[in-house]
């Protein structure tokens, strides 16, 4: 299925809901820039119609008079997911893109134009999908059969909108096909509607489905067990769990399993592989004119010289690279003391000047997650440090890495037609298996089943473990690189619950996840505020780490797990005076 198909009808589903929502008499004539429902309302038309609620899933449209989102809304999340969970900085330099400034902070504003944008997508998504269930209504040509799969499609992608926009506001109105009034209060949870759309997705749709990139019974019962955890439902949680484990595979038959190398999973070679459970699907040199590559990460590249060409974004922590230190018997981290001693790193060192790297002992994840100075950056070379950095003293001396394109992917899998190379084929996997097992090893360790949760975390960790994987610098590995199994039976359950929660931080870094984690955990507040005194406050006061703009941040509880609702959306709800849409505490 190729991602151009999303992007040409576009506008599809915006003609059919204007259609919709209007009265009879207008519908006795087709308005000129609109579509009758009537063209849609056939198995192809409503498959059209399909595929562009997936397309969405990117957090970008550009097409048939509309452009809306990018970064603000990319399907990644990296400023929402990552940034502010403490895995990376906005880098660059203070002046670009400053509306993420108060957002990595803690001191957002209802004004600031991300979140609008994001919750345009999240509800141009949902409104999508609900257009497929109210034209399939109308359609006679379909079957049975075909009915069932692509509601189960729809509600899938529904399900999906509508969690994107539970986890960043907690309180939003849900709409489903049924719905005529637009202007819907935000005054219950919703959880339960996004659920049964899950389950519903699980329940009915198919094992096999007829290309890359669509849903399968065994996504949306990963996704759905993601629900579960998310509302604190470990048991019903692991149920799904283990159907997805020991029976899932992906839409092409193929049984889930993690790759050998780590690396492969961020390869636009290699990606739709055995370990994607759910991804979105990214294409170039299509006719798009760049459209269909990935557009929300374009800005997270070295700054000069390296892959990309723009724009010194998303800078990896030293909180991050910190965490991927072990220790030199064991090969285990440590979940507790992880910032005591720093990895070393180049800051303030030209890159025409000496530098050594650490040599302590390290998790090889690392190096496929943060490019730093001396360490080979995919098949570019070793890393140069300053060179490659916009302004060190701001966002610090690392480099994202895992949306980053290989050397001899150039032109092939980055799009010839944008003002940067940083348009890729690369996939975003929003769900992997690694992912699954390790949610699987959480619902575990809940259950009281701690044996059968270090398994699961040995698994992941047998995976990064193996040399075949290992970043390498000719012949060697690329730095003192030792991961270690737990080989000590788990007895204690608050233990093995921070064991499995720090191995998803290194499993997962830089993927968009870990901000939600924390706040679904409970723990934001108190991670939150450390990682921000490590970056800022006075109580680490090495420039290696230091970030000074983050000097006065500050985490406030029971306000910034969620992010404020758009003031103009709000605005936009008003009736007889009142706004329909509540803002959230403490803003």
């Amino acid at each position: 299925m190729k991602k151009i198909t999303f992007k040409f009808i576009t506008l599809l589903l915006a003609g059919t809901v204007i259609i919709l929502s209007c009265g009879k008499g207008f519908l006795e004539k087709t308005p000129k820039g609109s579509l009758d429902v009537n063209a849609l309302a056939n198995k192809k038309g409503v498959e059209a119609l399909l595929v562009g609620s997936y397309a969405v899933l990117d957090g970008f449209i550009n097409g048939g008079g509309i452009f809306l989102g990018g970064w603000q809304s990319s399907g990644t999340n990296w400023v929402y997911g990552s940034i502010c969970g403490g895995d990376a900085h906005k880098g660059t330099d203070a002046g670009d893109q400053p509306d993420i400034n108060p957002i990595e902070t803690f001191a957002p504003t209802a004004t600031n134009g991300y979140f609008d944008t994001k919750w345009r997508i999240v509800y141009e998504g949902i409104n999508r999908s609900n257009g497929v269930l109210k034209v399939m209504a109308s359609a006679t040509d379909i079957s049975a059969t075909d009915k069932t799969r692509i509601e189960g499609e729809a509600r899938f992608l529904r399900g999906h909108y509508h969690f994107e926009a539970k986890k960043m506001w907690n309180k939003v109105p849900y709409y489903d096909e049924t719905i005529t009034d637009y202007n819907q209060p935000n005054d219950a949870d919703i959880w339960p509607k996004i659920e049964a759309d899950l389950q519903f997705a699980y329940a009915n749709l198919p094992v096999t489905m007829n290309a890359k990139g669509r849903v399968n019974k065994y996504a949306a019962g990963a996704l759905l067990a993601k629900c579960l955890l998310f509302q604190g439902k470990y048991a019903q949680a692991k149920t799904v769990l283990q159907d997805v484990v020991t029976n899932g595979t992906n839409a092409q038959g193929q049984r889930y399993a993690l790759l050998t190398k780590y690396s492969d999973n961020f390869n636009a070679d290699t990606k739709n592989s055995t370990e994607s459970v759910f991804a979105v699907q990214y294409s170039v040199n299509d006719g798009s004119n760049a459209d269909n590559g990935g557009w929300g990460e374009v800005l997270n590249f070295p700054y000069t010289g390296g892959p990309g060409t723009c724009c010194g974004f998303f800078q990896p922590s030293q909180d991050l690279v910190n965490s991927f230190k072990t220790d030199a018997v064991t090969g285990l981290p440590d979940p507790d003391n992880y910032n005591n001693v720093i990895v070393t790193n180049d800051a303030g060192i030209l890159s025409t000047s000496p530098f050594t790297p650490y040599a302590g002992t390290l998790d090889a994840r690392l190096d496929w997650t943060v490019g730093r100075r001396g360490i080979p950056y995919l098949d570019w070379g070793k890393h140069p440090g300053y060179n490659w950095i916009r302004d060190q003293t701001y966002g610090g001396p690392y480099s994202p890495i895992k949306n980053t394109y290989y050397r001899a992917q150039e032109r092939v899998k980055t799009d010839i037609n944008f003002w940067t190379s940083g348009i890729t084929a690369n996939n975003y996997t929003l769900i992997r298996f690694a992912d699954v097992l390790l949610w699987l090893a959480e619902a575990e360790v809940e259950a009281g089943s701690l044996e059968a949760a270090r398994g699961l975390v040995n698994q992941v960790r047998a995976r990064a473990a193996n040399p075949a994987g290992w970043v390498m610098d000719g012949a060697s590995p690329a730095a003192n690189y030792k991961i270690g199994l737990y080989n000590t039976p788990w007895t204690v359950q608050a233990n093995a619950r921070k064991a499995v929660r720090f191995e998803r931080k290194l499993e997962l870094g830089m993927e968009g996840h870990r901000f939600f984690d924390l706040v679904r955990w409970g723990a934001a507040a108190a991670e939150v505020n450390r990682m921000l005194d490590y970056n800022g406050g006075v109580s680490h006061p090495s420039i290696n780490n230091k970030r000074g703009y983050m000097a006065s941040a500050n985490f406030t509880a029971n306000k910034n797990e969620y992010f404020p609702i758009p003031q103009s959306q709000i605005d936009r709800s008003v009736t007889g005076g009142v706004a329909k849409l509540k803002q959230n505490p403490g803003y």
